[in-house]
């Protein structure tokens, strides 16, 4: 997975929003987590595969916006054939460590 962040705290000064661009190679996937302090949107914009969200899994395609609230647990698994390519964004963080990253407990 290549993760590049392109509008961000360090970069550009912005601490209430970040902008990032995500490459995953066919059959990777990015596990589910959450984000405390801050909303996310992902743009598909190459590929498909599933998004993963509180409720379960859905299929996901070219195309398709995706906005998951602070809080809420996502993450993104490309079971097709070419790489999906993501655009995505977090508002009211310009950083990770703003943020938050946590992972789910054991056998959630």
């Amino acid at each position: 997975m290549q993760v590049r962040f392109l509008i961000d705290e360090k970069s550009t000064g912005s601490d209430k929003l970040l902008i990032g661009w995500t490459v995953l190679p066919s059959g990777a996937r990015h596990d589910k987590h959450r984000h405390p302090n801050a909303d996310e949107f992902f743009i598909v914009v190459q590929g498909s595969g599933f998004i993963y969200t509180d409720t379960g899994r859905e299929p996901s395609v070219q195309g398709d916006v995706i906005f998951t609230p602070r809080g809420h647990w996502h993450g993104f698994d490309n079971t097709g054939k070419e790489d999906v390519v993501l655009v995505w964004g977090w508002s009211g963080a310009g950083s990770l460590e703003a943020a938050g990253y946590e992972i789910p407990p054991e056998g959630y």
